[in-house]
């Protein structure tokens, strides 16, 4: 057995109902997020039960932020899964004493992750930002009126008044 194996035995794991009470997804979204390629299918015991790292939890705390926080589709959240699985990939296995020519095939691999990941956002960003125009445009229409009916009912007051 060498040093990395008694590393992962060391390594904590979890089975998915206490993932799902850790990170407040069900064990059904997890599956399905496995199913979806979101997770990596995760190591499982004996009888077959799944079982999941730290690193799961965190992934899947970061799918979850994507998909609630900021609305993120199913396959904006695998691209940005993917791409940032590449980007620990590449940190894990980085060796400076490498050749240049694969580190700069290294540094490529890495700048067209985070180019996928920030091609996501901004696509999120550009329809946020429509809305927001949408919404601000009926904003002003509606206070426009508002005001409108304001000056309306004064001018009555006057009028009734007199």
């Amino acid at each position: 057995m060498n040093a990395n194996a008694d590393a992962d035995s060391a390594i904590a794991r979890y089975q998915i109902g206490e993932v799902a009470d850790r990170t407040g997804v069900t064990q059904r979204t997890l599956r399905f997020y496995e199913e979806k390629g979101l997770l990596r299918p995760p190591e499982r015991m004996d009888g077959g039960f799944r079982l999941y790292s730290e690193n799961d939890i965190t992934l899947i705390g970061y799918i979850k932020q994507l998909q609630d926080l900021l609305g993120f589709t199913l396959s904006e959240i695998k691209d940005m899964v993917e791409a940032e699985e590449l980007l620990q990939q590449m940190s894990v296995t980085r060796r400076p004493d490498r050749e240049l020519p694969e580190r700069l095939q290294r540094s490529d691999q890495i700048i067209g992750a985070l180019t996928r990941q920030l091609d996501v956002i901004d696509h999120k960003v550009e329809h946020l930002t429509r809305l927001r125009e949408d919404i601000r445009a009926k904003m002003t229409r509606v206070t426009t009126r508002r005001t409108e009916i304001l000056n309306a009912l004064e001018q009555e007051q006057a009028v009734s008044e007199l």
